[in-house]
């Protein structure tokens, strides 16, 4: 943990901080996507994730880490063995696994573990990435350069929520439910489209132009580079404090109400920005839910869709060749009709 730059330390990149929170709080929110300049933290933020996230309790010894409390979502193995008595538990950290772009296929999925194979005789399954993250978060940097092979294996698998490998005579299925979080430069090339709804939330990142902030990020990035033990220290009471605010958060979530004239409100939004199917309604219910949660809020008010908005519609809408505006403040403009009638 050491070698994490502390959530709490990072500055000038509000909306994406704060998406990140807000995917905390609540998973189902759908993941975030961050595109922006090269050298604006975006790799440094998703990393230090971890610092938000408690522990959770998973089956003891089981590979994918299959919730005690929900066998009927377990794996193969956990659920058989629910079934006489109750699963045995232990606490480990929630896992932010990065899935680099050179990853093969048998690295995602996984695949016969060769080595036992070879020296033992014994045919037994090595799980991939798929199978860390699940429960987690699956982090992809240079999303937008993934190769279109493992872009159809991930929609697949966040479509199902479960892993399926068939190979070398092996059949396995796991559950692979996970919090997607990609980010990239978007001149270095677009997502698909079928990718690019996946994702919950969309947020965009630029170089800062406030010459106080830049020095404050360039003395704190130096500083944490000459010693991150004592940095992490000096930061730790704040990244506690956070931590809290996102259990504190998931708690209120149940109680937080989202009124019929509020969820009108996203739909005749939704319909007026001409976004395709539902999916950016339940994103604006699930995100403006947990941001009010978040603010210690019991009912979704319209500032917290004010704020939200962006973040879940700009990468939803349709080109229009003879509109140049940029997409979160087409969103805004609309969202201000929306309000005023």
């Amino acid at each position: 943990m050491a070698s994490t730059f502390p959530f709490a330390a990072i500055v000038g990149q509000d909306e994406m901080t704060l998406a990140i929170q807000v995917v905390a709080v609540d998973p189902t929110v759908g993941g975030v996507l961050v595109l922006g300049d090269r050298g604006t933290g975006k790799s440094t933020a998703v990393r230090a994730l971890a610092d938000l996230l408690p522990p959770i309790r998973v089956v003891k010894g089981c590979p994918y880490k299959c919730d005690p409390e929900r066998p009927a979502a377990a794996c193969g193995a956990c659920g058989h063995n629910s079934a006489p008595k109750r699963l045995p538990a232990e606490t480990r950290p929630v896992g932010v696994v990065d899935l680099p772009l050179g990853a093969t296929e048998d690295r995602v999925v996984g695949a016969l573990d060769l080595e036992k194979a070879l020296s033992q005789g014994v045919k037994e399954f090595a799980p991939g990435l798929l199978a860390q993250a699940h429960r987690g978060f699956l982090y992809i940097d240079e999303v937008n350069l993934l190769d279109d092979h493992l872009v159809d294996l991930l929609i697949d698998v966040a479509a199902s929520g479960e892993n399926l490998v068939e190979r070398e005579g092996l059949s396995i299925r796991h559950p692979a439910r996970f919090v997607l979080v990609g980010s990239g430069n978007p001149e270095e090339g677009e997502l698909r489209p079928q990718l690019l709804d996946r994702f919950g939330l969309s947020v965009q990142v630029q170089t800062p132009q406030e010459l106080a902030l830049r020095v404050e990020v360039v003395k704190r990035r130096d500083a944490f580079e000459r010693d991150p033990i004592a940095f992490r220290a000096h930061w730790q009471a704040e990244n506690d404090k956070l931590q809290k605010r996102i259990l504190k958060a998931r708690k209120l979530l149940d109680q937080v109400v989202v009124s019929d004239a509020m969820l009108t409100l996203c739909a005749r939004l939704c319909q007026q920005l001409g976004t395709d199917g539902l999916r950016a309604e339940l994103t604006l219910l699930r995100a403006t839910r947990a941001l009010a949660a978040m603010q210690g809020s019991k009912t979704v008010r319209p500032e917290h869709l004010q704020t939200i908005a962006p973040m879940a519609l700009r990468h939803r809408l349709r080109r229009n060749p003879l509109d140049d505006t940029d997409s979160g403040a087409r969103v805004q403009r609309s969202l201000q009709d929306v309000l005023a009638a």
